[in-house]
């Protein structure tokens, strides 16, 4: 989630120098809705929509990092992949894209795992139209010097939010995500209070006595994108009147932070929306602060639940025989080039190099922390019958063994605009990067049916 790129920086210059220049004080839009007793139809819940799903034979989860257009463009080219890869199963074709149960997805990567949960294979068509292929930066540098938004009490966020839904999302809400069948999309940001890794589901809506229905998508994906002091923070109201209700996966989380420190810092901070008096708004920020890699979210997700046995027998119901976790990570060695001189490092080096160290050591543990975690969760899911086979696969630009091509995406910067050719490099390597993985082979070869592959990027 390097924050510090040029445009990323040029970007934050000028929002501040319109906020001084206009002297204005703004405020954060509150527009989730309480809820109602009128509700027909169920919210987005982890449990409505993994309830829903077929066979329980793959559970298939995806997460995507952070990291601007970037982690955008290395998603879309690993979803692609996974369209152009089918399976022999009942005795016809699947593509592996459809297996797909989740995808957790924070900053750069909710834009598209929120278009491709909403839209489907239509993503296929038009994605690359409305935000990859996009002059984003320009258009939200002219919304920032609109003069009728100088003197509003509207924020910036708010402003970016009308952009991404006008471009893309054009006025949908989470009962539209809803209404979709696809896999579960977990668009994740943070707490700025606590540190929360929050969940855009009615699970997490539940903490604020909230209903997501009506949440509008591209508000969520403006929250996960929110980077510190260039946006302001989306504001939720936490409401009163639901504190008897006992929320049954919170409840389980209390149970299950006895097992470590970890456990019990994720439900402490969950308990926190309980107090309504010294929680009554809560901000949001970009996702990437508490888990640029979409994993801990996953993680959290599964433990608070009790274990994957716990998750299973909660919320899927089904039997499971493989487990698989692609994890999509866009981060990059943005410092590298500092020790090509003796020049010393610029600003922008300077504070890459700071965050990027930060980024990488915290990325570290998390894999670390999944590595094992999915080993422990395919032992509870296994019998004396049937073992559950677990499958960790990392995609990312370490692997690629050509250094100068490996440089060429490292130089790739964390931003809102790309060019044409950085966006070709980067859909191919998401497609090169999961075919080419061990990991993935194994996968799919363990699947014990024929595969086919569509022509796809070589």
């Amino acid at each position: 989630m390097n924050l510090f790129s040029a445009g990323v920086l040029k970007l934050f210059s000028l929002g501040l120098g319109l906020l001084l220049l206009s002297g204005c004080t703004t405020y954060g839009t509150v527009k989730n809705e309480p809820y109602s007793d009128n509700v027909q139809n169920p919210s987005y819940s982890i449990k409505t929509v993994l309830g829903k799903q077929g066979s329980g034979e793959i559970t298939l989860i995806l997460a995507f990092s952070g990291g601007g257009i970037r982690a955008a463009a290395l998603a879309y080219g690993v979803l692609e992949e996974l369209r152009d890869t089918s399976i022999m199963v009942d005795g016809r074709y699947q593509r592996i894209l459809d297996h797909i149960d989740v995808i957790s997805s924070v900053s750069g990567g909710s834009f598209t795992s929120a278009y491709y949960g909403l839209n489907g294979d239509r993503i296929f068509t038009d994605f690359e139209r409305v935000f990859l292929r996009n002059d984003n930066e320009t258009k939200l540098i002219r919304g920032l010097f609109n003069p009728l938004r100088w003197f509003t009490r509207s924020g910036r966020t708010e402003m970016v939010e009308q952009y991404y839904d006008d471009s893309m999302f054009h006025g949908a809400s989470f009962a539209d995500l809803q209404r979709s069948n696809g896999p579960l999309i977990l668009i994740n940001a943070s707490d700025l209070t606590y540190g929360v890794r929050f969940s855009f589901t009615q699970e997490y809506f539940n903490l604020l006595c909230s209903d997501i229905s009506s949440f509008p998508i591209a508000r969520a994906v403006a929250a996960s994108s929110s980077v510190p002091l260039l946006f302001d923070p989306v504001v939720v109201e936490n409401y009163p009147g639901c504190e008897i209700q006992r929320v049954d996966w919170l409840v389980n989380g209390e149970e299950a932070s006895e097992k470590g420190p970890e456990l019990a810092q994720i439900v402490e901070g969950l308990k926190s929306y309980q107090d309504k008096d010294k929680r009554r708004y809560v901000h949001f920020v970009d996702g990437g602060i508490t888990d640029n890699l979409g994993l801990r979210a996953i993680y959290d997700l599964i433990e608070v639940a009790g274990g994957f046995n716990g998750y299973i027998k909660k919320v899927v119901g089904k039997p499971v025989r493989r487990l698989a976790i692609i994890s999509v990570n866009a981060s990059t060695d943005s410092a590298l080039d500092i020790g090509l001189s003796t020049k010393p490092p610029t600003v922008e080096e300077t504070l890459s190099a700071v965050t990027d160290v930060q980024l990488h050591r915290y990325n570290t543990a998390t894999l670390e922390l999944i590595q094992k975690s999915i080993r422990r969760w395919a032992a509870e899911l296994s019998s004396a019958g049937s073992a559950v086979k677990p499958y960790f696969i990392q995609v990312n630009f370490r692997d690629i063994e050509d250094l100068q091509k490996q440089q060429y995406f490292n130089r790739i910067p964390t931003s809102y605009t790309l060019t044409d050719e950085q966006v070709d490099q980067l859909i191919a390597a998401g497609h090169q990067l999961l075919r080419k993985n061990p990991d993935y082979q194994r996968f799919i070869t363990g699947l014990g049916a024929p595969i086919r592959r569509s022509p796809s990027v070589e």
